[in-house]
């Protein structure tokens, strides 16, 4: 049995990190770009809005968490906010409207032109999501998509400005493997900014 499970944790450290490895080739120049953006926003005082749902609302909140609070001492805090953070204000929308708008709403109350919304999504199709995407569009506010399968709605419709696809079917692995991408995302943004430190 101790076998089984050596080989089973072996079997998916190598596919998560061959799926870690793909999405940073082919996205690469999406990364960069993505990295252009999210830097030119903030450095002319915009910020960063997170979203996602489940596992993603997790990690939208690690990328929120070391954008205020930088991994790098050198690195400076950059303004972001967690938008799967409150319980209220996702439960009232949620109850009150409809879970499909618990996104879009929120980018309505703190989105302006000139911000960034980072949108993260195993499936590429979450209606809450592609909601919240098209009222960024409309309120002038740029975006980045992590995504997962073929990027589905997300990718397929040009939603996003930026979008950088895990090309897996495996929900665990799709997120480990945009972790990895929004922690180099993350790093970008302080290349772009020319070495500006605090």
């Amino acid at each position: 049995m101790i076998a089984d499970v050596a080989a089973s944790i072996r079997a998916k450290s190598e596919e998560v990190g061959a799926l870690r490895r793909r999405t940073l080739e082919e996205g690469a120049a999406e990364l960069r770009a993505a990295a252009v953006t999210l830097c030119t926003s903030l450095e002319a005082g915009g910020k960063v809005l997170a979203i996602g749902n489940g596992g993603s609302a997790t990690d939208a909140t690690d990328l929120v968490v070391d954008l205020r609070f930088p991994p790098d001492p050198s690195w400076r805090p950059r303004a972001a906010i967690d938008l799967t953070e409150d319980a209220a204000i996702i439960t009232a929308i949620g109850n009150d409207v409809g879970t499909e708008v618990v996104f879009q709403r929120q980018v309505i109350a703190y989105g302006e032109a000139g911000d960034v919304l980072v949108a993260l999504s195993t499936s590429g199709n979450s209606t809450n999501l592609i909601a919240a995407l098209v009222e960024a569009r409309r309120l002038g506010m740029a975006s980045v998509a992590l995504v997962g399968y073929d990027g589905g709605r997300i990718a397929a419709e040009g939603l996003a400005d930026h979008v950088v696809v895990s090309r897996s079917q495996h929900i665990p692995r799709i997120q480990e493997a945009q972790a990895s991408a929004y922690h180099v995302l993350r790093a970008l943004v302080e290349s772009a900014s020319g070495g500006r430190r605090r």
